[in-house]
């Protein structure tokens, strides 16, 4: 694991930014466009805020999503309805480069449609993610059916969590994307990361060259924020 510690989680919502701001300069210099990938939850939105005001050239960047649950579009437990809010709404990124997953149709119409634009296009050049306190990550979790789905977007059947359909990027487009990010933030998450460690091939152990963010209470089991930095 390549893990780069953070005293908490405002500390690791800055560093990302900062690390975004760095792959889209570079991926715009080199080729034109930025491809970017996100993922929902508490830890990358803090991300998204930061980017607000990030100096990167919007109209040539891409966003993508890596997980979305089956709900119908605008509500608001929907990824892209946090990204909107916390960042998408804020920026001139034209609408069109604003690759929502169509997951009103249900998991198999959403994740065949969306494979099918992912097919199309480069590979990413960046994907964030998280992890859950059971060590998913996108919308992959133990024992789930879709983590053997080759497709690079996979429908999603009953998960652990509401609502119990969804659509997830697969590991065939999650292993391909140029930098793959992983925030952890919080002492709930210090079980998982402690059984990864220990080699346990939990869903998020199965990214492949990751970059581990991870804050002092999820790293070291305290819950004080301040740990051996």
């Amino acid at each position: 694991m390549n893990v780069h510690t953070c005293a908490d989680a405002a500390a690791l919502a800055e560093a990302v930014a900062a690390r975004v701001v760095l792959a889209a300069h570079q991926a715009i210099a080199a080729g034109g466009a930025f491809h970017l990938a996100l993922a929902g939850g508490t830890t990358p939105m803090r991300c998204y805020r930061q980017l607000r005001t990030a100096e990167i050239e919007w109209p040539h960047v891409h966003i993508w999503f890596g997980d979305e649950r089956c709900l119908p579009v605008g509500d608001d437990d929907r990824n892209d309805s946090m990204a909107r809010e916390a960042l998408l709404d804020h920026v001139p990124i034209p609408a069109a480069q604003i690759h929502a997953i169509p997951a009103e149709l249900g998991a198999e119409a959403a994740a065949a449609e969306y494979a099918g634009l992912l097919a199309g296009a480069p590979a990413l050049d960046m994907i964030l993610l998280g992890m859950g306190e059971d060590g998913h990550t996108a919308s992959l979790f133990p024992a789930n059916a879709a983590l053997t789905d080759k497709r690079l977007a996979v429908p999603v059947f009953n998960a652990p969590k509401p609502p119990a359909e969804r659509v997830s990027l697969g590991y065939a487009a999650i292993n391909r994307a140029a930098l793959r990010l992983m925030l952890i933030t919080g002492l709930a998450k210090h079980e998982a990361l402690m059984r990864i460690q220990s080699g346990e091939a939990l869903p998020a152990a199965r990214i492949q060259g990751c970059d581990w963010y991870v804050d002092a209470a999820a790293w070291y089991g305290i819950a004080t924020g301040h740990g051996r930095l």
